[in-house]
């Protein structure tokens, strides 16, 4: 089962109708319910369901014995403090372990030793409901939160379907009183979880799996290419990215508003961007902001001098990239990021002065920031997309030796994409950028849409279905299990 499939929808409108026929009080119960069928059906191995299992009962148990030592009678300060830690540092290791010993197995036998890694039982959301868990224990640590006493409810906190996958990465303060305490049923919840849910196959279907396909044929034969047939391949595959990921969220948030649940946002529009480090604040934000709160904070952030926090930085990236993936040039893309950021950091006031000498139109300086940000982040993307961080570098070197009239010879289209694949992908393209645009300007569109005439929308939304349907990507091998996030 998967959030594209038709039996997935078929569970959520079976488990919408029941959570509002339950009590209020027990509405929660539903979820567990929906979730744990969930997972099963999209993993079908009990082994797996055992591992994952094991992480929400020992990651429970920790939360509680944390709490309860923090709030120990105040008698031995330092010897209770130091137990804390203890008791933090142990319920981390063992609720992630299955995270560690994944990333260290593939890591060590297959970017160091080059050898076949063990084959290793790999839990659906491993990489998330990790971070999750961490952050549950960390804030219990912090006093932040108060460890939850009910198992079930905690199993839920971890395990809440429509977000499992591939996030966003919540906080317990953020989703538990949302899961707990039984929704409200309301009609503006249905439309705005419907618009979310059309956005999301909108994205999936027409963007991010046409610009796969071209993607995918370039870097499985990316010799015989470079020049334009590079940069196409590397502007289509950070909008592929992008896309793919966001049409999962969107979908999860749609899902999750129909039982009046609101999970956090994760992307803010990241290629409008005026630097790398706003890109950063707009990127995956969910993750973004665990790195800064777990990572880099706890590190020292920027309170012992710039030296300390350019450090602090790149270690901070550098466990972002190890948690994207297990290659080298994972690692390399991370402390490329750091670079950018430093970089940025450092030439900051040199920067300034350049564009304050130039004097250019606000409108033509914002255009001109968000296309160098784009850039350097595209060269990122392209080491993080190519099979090895050297191919991924002979890429990102192709782009500087190029042709511009390959552009119109009709050689891009020898990749996967006919012409009219690739005028569709770009109109739909253009549409998400006059979406994003208008967003930035502070317009709810879903809001605009939901206020015209009936019959307007009623059409609106046959439209725009009819296309999902008619030019969405079915062909060409695609799977709707298939999220790119999904496999980090």
């Amino acid at each position: 089962m998967t959030y594209l499939s038709f039996e997935f929808f078929i569970m959520v409108a079976i488990a919408v109708i029941v959570y509002y026929i339950v009590p209020s009080k027990h509405r929660w119960i539903v979820l567990l319910a929906a979730s744990a069928y969930f997972y099963y059906k999209a993993v079908q191995d009990w082994r797996t369901i055992c591992i994952f299992a094991s992480s929400i009962i020992i990651s429970y148990t920790f939360g509680i014995a944390i709490y309860r030592s923090i709030h120990k009678p105040r008698r031995k300060n330092e010897k209770q403090r130091k137990s804390s830690i203890v008791l933090l540092w142990i319920g981390i290791i063992a609720s992630a372990f299955p995270l560690f010993i994944t990333k260290a197995n593939t890591f060590v036998f297959g970017a160091i030793l080059h050898r076949q890694a063990f084959s290793l039982i790999i839990p659906l959301g491993l990489s998330f409901y990790s971070l999750q868990i961490i952050a549950y224990l960390v804030d219990i640590y912090r006093g932040n939160i108060k460890a939850e006493k009910g198992f079930f409810k905690y199993a839920l906190f971890i395990s809440f379907f429509p977000q499992i996958v591939q996030g966003p990465i919540p906080r317990y303060d953020q989703l538990s009183k949302q899961l707990f305490g039984g929704g409200k049923l309301k009609y503006d919840n249905f439309v705005r979880g419907f618009q979310l849910i059309l956005w999301g196959f909108f994205l999936k279907l027409m963007i991010a799996d046409k610009a796969g396909i071209y993607v995918d044929n370039f870097f499985t034969h990316y010799s015989s290419y470079n020049g334009i047939y590079s940069w196409v391949a590397g502007i289509l595959y950070s909008i592929q990215l992008y896309t793919d990921f966001q049409s999962c969220v969107v979908i999860s948030q749609g899902v999750a508003r129909l039982f009046d649940i609101t999970l956090v946002d994760n992307f803010s529009r990241p290629y409008f961007s005026q630097s790398v480090q706003e890109f950063w604040r707009r990127w995956h934000e969910s993750l973004s902001f665990w790195l800064r709160d777990y990572v880099y904070i706890s590190l020292g952030g920027n309170r012992k001098g710039k030296l300390r926090k350019y450090i602090n930085l790149l270690i901070t990236f550098v466990v972002s990239g190890l948690w994207h993936g297990n290659g080298f040039k994972f690692l390399f893309w991370g402390i490329l990021h750091a670079i950018y950021q430093i970089a940025g950091s450092i030439n900051k006031k040199f920067t300034e002065a350049v564009y304050k000498f130039l004097n250019l139109p606000d409108l033509i300086e914002r255009i001109v920031r968000c296309v160098l940000t784009f850039f350097f982040v595209m060269i990122a993307w392209i080491i993080f997309r190519a099979p090895s961080m050297r191919t991924g570098i002979s890429v990102v070197l192709s782009l500087f030796h190029f042709n511009i009239w390959e552009l119109f010879n009709g050689g891009v289209y020898n990749l996967g994409l006919d012409r009219n694949n690739f005028a569709i992908l770009n109109l739909s393209i253009l549409v998400l950028i006059i979406a994003g645009a208008l967003q930035e300007k502070g317009t709810d569109i879903g809001e605009k849409v939901s206020s015209l005439n009936v019959v307007v929308k009623f059409i609106f939304y046959f439209v725009v279905i009819i296309c999902i349907w008619t030019f969405g990507t079915y062909g060409f091998g695609f799977d709707a299990k298939d999220f790119i996030y999904g496999g980090f």
